[in-house]
């Protein structure tokens, strides 16, 4: 007599729960299917053969091959219960497939799936206030039959289902019809046990037995695309992270830790914390973390736990280990909590041609991708140096920011200093680039020659060909070359003119570095100046404040620009345009800051400057004069005596409209130049009572006052306006 067949055996389980990973693991053992249908995208049945090639956490990475940014990750850790069902049929020879609503249905799909949260709900009905608490209590140190707790964890979910079954949404229902779909395919086809391993929300669906008819008019109109796909590596840092597939997981490195030792869980954890913290050379003694432990014990049995979970745990290293500083306790939880791993994808995985060139030049010039920050100093006369700038560089320009110039502090023409992370969602941003080139030099040419043919403004032309040089690419600098003659030609407004400047200066000073003649690039950078410098003036007259902001801070770019790369007649020409703006009736910010450029350069007298000062006091010339120059204030006893004899030369109202406008030009200033100006004024000679004299501290009392309130701008119904000067 036949038996009758009692259909797969369903494992409901938890995303990244260490636990379910340990029932699915045993469960498989147990039952031995010939086939497991695992929760996953049926595109990447392709790349199971690469699983022995894998060490977590790794990544599946599908995207739309005819739109590579449509793509999506399917994550997975050692603890997963899905990495375990997966090494299992690797390791046996059992037949793994994904049985999930397919990825060129689900990328991009951003339709609502139910809000319903029916692990939150079965922890409330057990009164739990935190549903993670309750998963690790009834399932993560559960040390029941396997199908017995898969059973257990069946029967809870229908219940929860049955009373919440309206609010199950659309695209949820629609993977549920295909995941019946793929289960009655797969007991026609397999001659064996089956065993699926699936969210355990899902359980319920496949319990039931909805007609063929009804799935397949649910799956009806399913987008279809050509979809494309690899191994990536993973890290515990983006699990934790609210992306992917399973979302996140909060506590990587402690679930990791879970799964790995059955035995004396938190004694090992907290000999790992006092190592961490140890490494940072704080306090933390081997007494100190068995105070910890028994803490953390005392806890759980105070609450009625089974053991001692993460919360303890955390509340005990809080208290013990780190001394009550929330701060070292922060360090434990990056180091632990979460962890550094980074995952590894073996030489077989097949990349696609751009990703594999990458990494050979990784290889090559030993830059591994690492997750953990790195500063990359490089010295661009050293030829590994020279191609690994050239690299990064390329790179940025192709979406994938994997090291970012660090340009806060100067080392010189041959110098450049990067800071290097990998973020293993770049795999994303490699395979969008793809479409540029096979090539992380034939992608960058790519992209920025088209960058330079779309240029439309003279900036847009002189970035692109900045990055150019920097790239090394030859036929892109000179198609931004020409695009920048282009874009110069048809320009009319100086200010864009000039703002083009500080790039080109770089530019032409890196460019014999970068194997481009500078000279070429100099030629391009004084034709920008000299049409700019004649129509300075005129561009700095009759605007609001937010373009004579905008006018200031070019005047100050190209001023620099002009220092740094401009030859002695294009420098004497642009003197003479920032003497036309002093003497034009323009806007007071960028003439104040024409002024104090000519001042500093000699080109203007203390006594010319002092005139223009009062005959502008309630003007923005102050704030455009006196912007930016805290360190200049405190440094320079020129500067400091001008304004300081200015100031006190005013009289009545003209002090009182001074005095608010000065303080609008200090507000950039940092507390630290702010400190490093009040001793400047404290340093300084205080002129003494001339004989005779009485100080009266009735009026000074009231002066002081009357300061604090201008300063304030409460001394007045309203702050003046700040007319042009």
């Amino acid at each position: 007599m036949t038996e009758p067949d009692p259909g797969p055996v369903l494992l409901g389980i938890r995303h990244h729960g260490p636990g379910s990973a340990r029932m699915v693991k045993r469960a498989l053992e147990a039952v031995r299917p010939a086939l497991v249908l695992i929760e996953g995208p049926p595109e990447a049945d392709a790349l199971l053969d690469h699983v022995h090639a894998l060490t977590p956490p790794v990544a599946i990475l599908l995207h739309d091959e005819t739109e590579p940014e449509n793509a999506a990750f399917w994550p997975f850790a050692e603890f997963s219960p899905e990495w375990q069902a997966l090494r299992y049929a690797a390791e046996t020879g059992a037949t793994a497939r994904f049985f999930d609503l397919p990825a060129a249905a689900s990328i991009g799909d951003d339709g609502p799936s139910g809000t319903v949260d029916p692990i939150g709900l079965l922890a409330e009905a057990a009164g739990f206030d935190d549903p993670e608490r309750w998963w690790e209590d009834v399932v993560e140190h559960s040390a029941s039959d396997p199908l017995d707790l898969a059973n257990a964890i069946a029967e809870a979910m229908v219940a929860v289902r049955e009373e919440f079954e309206d609010q199950v949404g659309e695209r949820t229902l629609r993977r549920e019809a295909f995941m019946r779909q793929t289960i009655r395919k797969a007991r026609k086809e397999t001659d064996g046990p089956i065993v699926v391993v699936c969210g355990a929300w899902h359980v319920p669906a496949l319990l039931t037995t909805p007609t063929v008819a009804s799935d397949t008019a649910l799956l009806k109109g399913l987008r279809r695309r050509r979809i494309s796909g690899t191994w990536v590596p993973w890290s515990h840092g983006q699990l934790a992270a609210e992306s992917g597939y399973g979302a996140g997981v909060d506590s990587p490195g402690w679930y990791a830790h879970l799964w790995q030792h059955r035995e004396d869980v938190v004694p090992r954890w907290f000999a790992k914390a006092a190592a961490v913290l140890r490494e940072e050379d704080l306090p933390a003694s081997t007494a100190s973390a068995v105070e910890a432990v028994r803490l953390a014990e005392t806890l759980a049995a105070l609450r009625e736990r089974p053991s001692a979970g993460l919360s303890e745990v955390n509340e005990a290293a809080l208290a013990v280990l780190c001394g009550g500083e929330e701060i070292h306790l922060q360090l434990v939880h990056r180091k632990l909590v979460v962890g550094e791993r980074l995952g590894e994808v073996g030489e077989a995985v097949p990349r696609s041609p751009l990703a594999a060139d990458l990494q050979r030049l990784q290889r090559k010039l030993r830059l591994p991708a690492d997750v953990q920050p790195k500063q990359l100093k490089l010295d661009l006369r050293k030829d590994t140096d020279r191609e690994r700038s050239k690299l990064l560089q390329r790179l940025e320009v192709l979406g994938v920011p994997w090291g970012r110039p660090d340009r806060s502090n100067s080392l010189g023409t041959f110098a450049e200093v990067w800071q290097l992370r990998w973020d293993p969602v770049f795999a994303v941003s490699v395979a969008v680039a793809a479409r540029h080139g096979t090539t992380v030099h034939t992608a960058a040419e790519n992209v920025l020659v088209q960058s330079a043919k779309d240029a439309k403004r003279v900036a847009d032309a002189a970035a692109t060909l900045t990055r150019s040089v920097g790239c090394e690419l030859p036929k892109a600098v000179a198609e931004a070359r020409g695009a920048l003659d282009r874009c110069a030609a048809m320009a009319t407004d100086a200010l864009e003119l000039l703002a083009a400047l500080p790039d080109l200066a770089r530019t032409v000073r890196y460019g014999s570095v970068r194997g481009t003649d500078p000279e070429l690039l100099r030629v391009a950078l004084h034709g920008l100046l000299t049409r700019g410098a004649v129509g300075l003036p005129l561009a700095c007259r009759g605007v609001d404040d937010e373009t004579a902001e905008n006018a200031l801070a070019t005047v100050d770019g190209a001023h620099e620009a002009t220092r740094l790369a401009a030859d002695d007649d294009h420098q004497q020409t642009w003197w003479r345009a920032l003497h036309a703006l002093v003497e034009a009736e323009a806007h007071g910010l960028p003439t104040g800051r024409a002024t104090r450029l000519l001042w500093e350069a000699g080109e203007l007298t203390s006594d010319d400057v002092a005139a223009r000062l009062h005959r502008n006091v309630a003007t923005a010339f102050v704030a455009g004069f006196l912007r930016g120059s805290a360190t200049l204030l405190a440094a320079d006893p020129r500067l400091f005596g001008l304004i300081d004899e200015w100031l006190s030369g005013l009289r009545g109202e003209a002090f009182d409209d001074a005095l608010p406008l000065l303080r609008r030009a200090i507000t950039d200033f940092t507390p630290a130049e702010r400190r490093l100006l009040g001793e400047r004024v404290v340093a300084g000679e205080t002129p003494t009572p001339a004989a005779g004299d009485e100080w009266d501290p009735d009026i000074a009392q009231r002066l002081a006052a009357h300061v604090r309130g201008l300063m304030a701008g409460v001394s007045r119904p309203s702050d003046p306006v700040i007319p042009e000067a």
